[in-house]
């Protein structure tokens, strides 16, 4: 079922204005990418008010993961990237604090932030130290990606960029977690011409939303949307999808990384370690997962409607009751 809603026309000047401009926490959990920086861009054209605060280095996998009680001291080649010191893309050089402004030079303008920890802990720096310095109060609504690689399936469990709008949302703020093909990626020029394209339909997203919110939330208390765009941008559609059973990804642990044939496709060959391998799936959806996000977002943009936590539905919860009656009286 399309999104008839999401018309790119359906407020060409509302954003501009003024009286519509949104304060937005933009978040990842990649660091200084070409798609955040395409989706900063684009936000701030249309008026808005824009932080930008994520992880240090690429933290994909990470989750909720947050390091609890520990002091982020200033970066070396012992805590952030190995290799320079500093953070992904030159964000920040070794010797600069465990949390601050970006002193890329291009990000030093007060709206580009980095954390040396995980995508949590860069949505939290945003939200209870950026924010409130900027704003005095929570951003209108958080924006989490867009993600170089789609977050659909069983896959979303572990993902930083889904974990920062669940984060987000438990806190009573509107939140979407935004995904795109992992083509979208430029490490060298911050540039992907995709990640323009990504930014412009999610600013669709974004006034879709806005125009039906009139002066209240973007969203309902307890949803988050989960958003994944498919590699081919050339003439994207809009469906309604849901998580389901359908995985994009198989995960797999292997004793011995040299010996499995899907590490050695990506370099590992030399590696006679244990790892966990990721590779797409080959198998094709039943007939009851063809409205699956990890599915339907190989050729459509998918938004998902996601609950918050993990409390069951009623029915649920009403199984639990009748099954364990007699143990909880």
């Amino acid at each position: 079922m399309k999104l008839k809603h999401l018309a790119p026309g359906l407020s060409a000047c509302a954003l501009a204005s003024p009286a519509f401009a949104l304060n937005i926490l933009l978040t990842n959990d990649d660091g200084l990418t070409s798609n955040v920086k395409a989706l900063y861009e684009a936000l701030k054209a249309k008026g808005h008010d824009v932080i930008v605060s994520v992880p240090c280095t690429g933290q994909s996998g990470m989750g909720a993961a947050v390091k609890y009680l520990t002091p982020l001291t200033p970066l070396s080649t012992s805590n952030a990237d190995r290799t320079t010191g500093g953070c992904l893309n030159g964000a920040a050089v070794a010797g600069d604090p465990g949390a601050g402004k970006m002193t890329k030079t291009g990000f030093t303008g007060g709206d580009y932030f980095y954390v040396n920890g995980t995508p949590v802990m860069a949505t939290m720096y945003g939200l209870d130290v950026v924010a409130t310095a900027r704003w005095g109060k929570a951003p209108d609504v958080v924006l989490s990606g867009p993600n170089e690689g789609q977050n659909v399936g069983s896959i979303v469990n572990g993902s930083g960029t889904v974990s920062n709008a669940q984060f987000s949302a438990s806190r009573g703020l509107p939140s979407i977690a935004l995904s795109a093909d992992q083509t979208t990626a430029d490490n060298t020029g911050l540039a992907n011409p995709a990640s323009v394209t990504v930014a412009k339909l999610s600013l669709d997203l974004l006034d879709a939303l806005r125009a039906k919110a009139g002066n209240g939330p973007l969203l309902p208390a307890g949803i988050a949307l989960n958003v994944n765009f498919p590699k081919d941008l050339s003439n994207p559609s809009w469906a309604f999808t849901r998580f389901g059973s359908y995985n994009l990804y198989d995960l797999k642990f292997v004793a011995d990384l040299s010996q499995d044939a899907t590490a050695k496709a990506v370099g590992l060959g030399s590696y006679p370690y244990p790892g966990v391998t990721i590779s797409n799936t080959t198998a094709a959806p039943a007939a009851d997962q063809a409205d699956n996000e990890a599915y339907v977002s190989q050729t459509k943009i998918s938004v998902t409607a996601m609950q918050l936590g993990f409390e069951h539905r009623p029915q649920g919860q009403a199984w639990l009751r009748l099954r364990l009656r007699d143990l909880v009286k």
